[in-house]
């Protein structure tokens, strides 16, 4: 998986992407950075997902791709693959979305995973909800993503019932970090309810249910228990060696800065466990990472990895752990909605502060607001 070519799909006119080991998709919303990623989840694993449809009595016809789609965006989404839609994928032309439907192999496990924007749908009532509890409108990338959560919840923990801290999961920088950014000494365990296992957080004597957990622990759980996923040790039922390329939707939502912080940091362990990451992201936090990232790669000083740990924590010690990143490639690009409407990818990968297109130097977008705030006080502060 090496590049993807899109024309005219959704509302993409023209995207053009060249991932690296750890790749970042910036743009405003609805500029169909979601779009792009679901395909690209589509093309890699549309035997697995055909498969998996069919398991819960979804109809696919061989001869109309439209059950599909409308299956995998969710229903009525068909219409974002047009007459005029052209799709490259790693050299092969898949324009012909009848091609989506040829040579379905079963038995093939999906090789993407996939943490969407929405994942805080994917908790009901403190419980990861079954892949059938959802409507047809609901994309799959949710509903599996969801079914992942709940097997893991069932049985991935083994006897154990404590969701947070477990030391097995997490290295004790990203440990501590999201311990004091996000739960504040508390402790994430599952009790049963009525039958239910579900998720409860024991803190400051209190043992609250997850309705009364704050927006941002919500937020954060789902994608939490999607990391315990993929990495760790392994599980009973959940291969996390199954999957190659992992995709993760707007990791900071709901997150302090220093909360940001860690999540990169397991999103970078990622990369060095070999994993190929692609992440859409709004924060600037990510980005100011690869701009440090890229000035540090071509510098010839000694320690550049400790250096670089420092970022995320001043008091670094962990040895070892960012060991050959720059040895990674790092790629970011923005989905840039012209005055016409349409949108079209741009490689932003430098980042550069001085360049004359505005998206680069203004990081598509996510740094203009700072950048004018900044001209404005000195203008001021000339006076």
């Amino acid at each position: 998986m090496d590049k993807l070519k899109v024309e005219n799909f959704g509302p993409i006119a023209k995207a053009d992407v060249t991932f690296g080991d750890l790749t970042f998709l910036v743009g405003a919303q609805a500029s169909g950075k979601s779009m792009f990623l679901e395909l690209l989840k589509l093309l890699v694993d549309k035997d697995a997902i055909v498969e998996t449809l069919r398991k819960y009595n979804y109809i696919i016809s061989k001869n109309n791709a439209s059950y599909l789609l409308d299956a995998f965006f969710g229903n009525g989404m068909a219409g974002v693959w047009r007459k005029n839609t052209k799709i490259n994928f790693d050299g092969v032309d898949a324009s012909f979305v009848t091609s989506l439907m040829k040579n379905n192999v079963e038995g093939i496990e999906e090789k993407l995973f996939y943490i969407p924007a929405q994942r805080i749908f994917s908790i009901s009532d403190g419980r990861p909800k079954a892949f059938s509890e959802f409507d047809p409108t609901t994309p799959y990338v949710l509903r599996q993503f969801s079914d992942i959560l709940r097997v893991f919840m069932s049985i991935g923990l083994g006897g154990n019932t404590t969701l947070f801290p477990i030391k097995t999961r997490l290295k004790n920088l990203q440990r501590k970090s999201f311990d004091s950014s996000i739960f504040h000494g508390g402790k994430v365990v599952i009790e049963n309810e009525n039958g239910q296992r579900k998720m409860r957080m024991q803190v400051a004597g209190m043992d609250m249910p997850f309705m009364a957990w704050s927006a941002g622990q919500k937020e954060f759980m789902p994608l939490l228990m999607g990391f315990y996923c993929v990495s760790g040790p392994p599980m009973h039922l959940l291969n996390k060696d199954q999957y190659e390329y992992i995709v993760i939707e707007e990791p900071e939502m709901g997150l302090h800065p220093q909360a940001i912080m860690a999540v990169l940091l397991e999103i970078l362990e990622l990369v060095q466990m070999g994993k190929k990451v692609i992440v859409s992201t709004h924060s600037t936090v990510p980005l100011e990472f690869v701009w440090a990232f890229n000035i540090l790669k071509e510098s010839n000083r000694k320690n550049k990895e400790a250096d670089l740990l420092k970022l995320f924590d001043e008091k670094a010690k962990g040895k070892g752990m960012l060991d050959g990143i720059f040895e990674k490639t790092i790629k970011t690009y923005a989905f840039e909605r012209k005055d016409n409407g349409q949108v079209v990818s741009v490689d932003i990968s430098s980042l550069d502060a001085m360049d004359e297109q505005n998206i680069v130097s203004e990081w598509g977008g996510l740094s203009s607001f700072a950048s004018r705030a900044t001209n404005l006080v000195s203008n001021y502060c000339d006076e």
